[in-house]
């Protein structure tokens, strides 16, 4: 019973092939624009996880300054270090010295010359501290909250990129969303209009089938193959646009990541996106089949 079940399905399956194969013009113009389509949703999905990921360890482990007095003793930055410890919403830290402060700055802003004459260090000891928060009003709160020790001079966080990143980051999503579900719509249509037109030109082959006892489901199997290898050759061909469009995006940004001297690549589609994007395109395919067959096959029946 298997065995039948896989030979039927498998004859089918190259039997569509077959047909795809015979109009190459026809099938490659649907599965290009399939592909076009499919490709500028999930083009703008890939950027927006690049972006994230480029704002990078900031924006998974935001950090905050911690400036102490000027006459901040031994005693007092291990106070700090103790509560830091003890807070469960820092992840980690780091103590810089004013004298390391100091150095870094001479070395990173080439102000030897001037820095060298200062007749005391105007900097003050600070830590960076990390934490897991990622609201901006708990962040807010922490802050409020070092900036009452009585060590701390001045607490350093700019919570308004947080809340632009998020900002940008739900707009993009709310685009993906709504190009997506539009686009599907118009891939589903031009399936629906594909298939429509293969059983009209199959008319008199339906009606024979049915003649001498074919069923249902029979009959509208190679259509929905049809719709299924179609549109999952749409989601390759997205793949493959949005493959070349990073590697053409990665060559234009590196001379900035030169100029810069920063490590700007784009990173393409993870497997488990890949696999999601040729899975939907291939029910995107079956479901314009389906619905096609639905409505146009019960209207021919054998005279």
């Amino acid at each position: 019973m298997i065995r039948a079940w896989l030979t039927q399905h498998g004859f089918v399956f190259f039997y569509t092939l077959k047909r795809l194969a015979s109009t190459p013009v026809t099938a490659l113009l649907s599965i290009t624009v399939m592909g076009i389509a499919l490709s500028l949703p999930t083009g703008i999905y890939v950027l927006m996880e690049n972006l994230q990921s480029m704002s990078g360890q900031t924006a998974s482990s935001p950090q905050i300054s911690l400036f102490l007095k000027q006459d901040a003793q031994k005693e007092d930055i291990d106070k700090i270090q103790q509560r830091l410890q003890a807070d469960s919403q820092i992840v980690d830290y780091q103590f810089i010295p004013k004298d390391v402060a100091l150095a870094q700055l001479q070395q990173s802003s080439g102000l030897t010359d001037i820095t060298t004459h200062l007749t005391y260090n105007p900097l003050p000891d600070a830590f960076i501290v990390y934490t897991q928060e990622k609201a901006s009003d708990s962040l807010e709160q922490l802050k409020l909250a070092m900036q009452s020790w009585p060590e701390i001079a001045h607490v350093q966080f700019d919570s308004a990129w947080v809340d632009r990143l998020n900002a940008l980051l739900k707009l993009g999503r709310s685009i993906v969303f709504m190009l997506a579900t539009l686009l599907s719509i118009a891939i589903i249509a031009i399936m629906f209009n594909t298939i429509r037109l293969q059983i009209l030109t199959k008319r008199d082959e339906i009606e024979i089938s049915k003649l001498i006892g074919a069923t249902d489901s029979f009959i509208r199997r190679p259509f929905l193959y049809f719709g299924a290898i179609q549109g999952l050759s749409g989601g390759i061909a997205a793949w493959l646009i949005i493959v070349l469009g990073i590697d053409a995006l990665n060559g234009e940004l590196l001379p900035l990541a030169q100029l810069y001297e920063f490590d700007i690549q784009l990173e393409h589609l993870s497997l488990q996106d890949s696999i999601s994007l040729l899975l939907f395109s291939a029910w995107l395919g079956w479901l314009g089949a389906r619905i096609s067959v639905a409505n146009h096959l019960w209207q021919i029946e054998p005279k």
